[in-house]
Parts: structure tokens; sequence; C-alpha cells
């Protein structure tokens, strides 16, 4: 069994997102999502969510290409998660392309996907802020 996994906030679950995650899907046989925890897009991101995690979480957990989700606390952790989870390939967008290089040497395939490129959770949150003033 060939196990993927993705990262991120995932806040105003979109169509963006839906597409990275049947991508993901693709590369392998079995999808887990880590999904920032309210505490690290804070102290970390500093982000502020619309949805809490508890909520972002069954959002993506209700998403058919999902297998299991599980929360991100740390940038650290990506490292131990590809050995807690036997991970074959790490999956990001390609806005992130390079930064997570560093996990070939942990034996796994590192691959960007590119992004829907009309969609954003930051567009959509300006978008929406702009119809209220």
């Amino acid at each position: 069994m060939k196990r993927v996994i993705t990262y991120g906030t995932f806040d105003l679950l979109h169509y963006g997102h839906i597409n990275l995650l049947r991508r993901a899907k693709q590369l392998g046989d079995y999808l887990i999502v880590v999904v920032s925890s309210d505490e690290f897009n804070w102290n970390e991101k500093h982000k502020k969510c619309y949805f809490t995690y508890e909520q972002r979480k069954a959002l993506v957990e209700a998403v058919r290409y999902v297998d299991l989700v599980i929360p991100e606390t740390s940038w650290d952790q990506k490292r131990s998660d590809m050995h807690e989870y036997h991970i074959d390939t790490f999956v990001m967008g390609d806005d992130w392309i390079g930064k997570f290089d560093f996990l070939e040497d942990e034996g796994v395939e590192v691959v960007y996907l590119p992004r829907t490129p009309e969609i954003s959770s930051s567009q959509i949150k300006e978008d929406l802020n702009m119809q209220n003033k």
C-alpha cells in the first residue's frame, strides 16, 4: 500500500482544496491529511482561522479522498510523521517548492502539485471583506 501525506490549514474549504486532495490521492492508496491546529496556526503561522480545528478536521474527513486526518502542532512534526505513518509520498502545493526537499533524506518522494490558480482561502476572505465595506 502506497501512503501519501499532505499538510494544510484547510480553512474555508473550497474546490482548490478538493483538487489538491484528489490529485494527492491519485498518487497512492491511502491519504493522510495533517490539518494545522488552532494553536499552531496562531503561534507559528500567525493566522486566525474562521473555523476551529475540530470543524476543519470534520470538513476534511468528509472528503471522499481522505483516509485519515491528524493534527499539525509544529513545523518539526513532518520528519517524524514520515516514519510514524510509513509515508511513501509527501505532497504540497507548488507555492512551497523546495521547502520540503529535505524529506527526501527520509526516503520519501516529495511532490509539489500546481495550485488551482483562480481560488485561495486568502482571496475568499479578501473578497468577502470587500463586500462588507
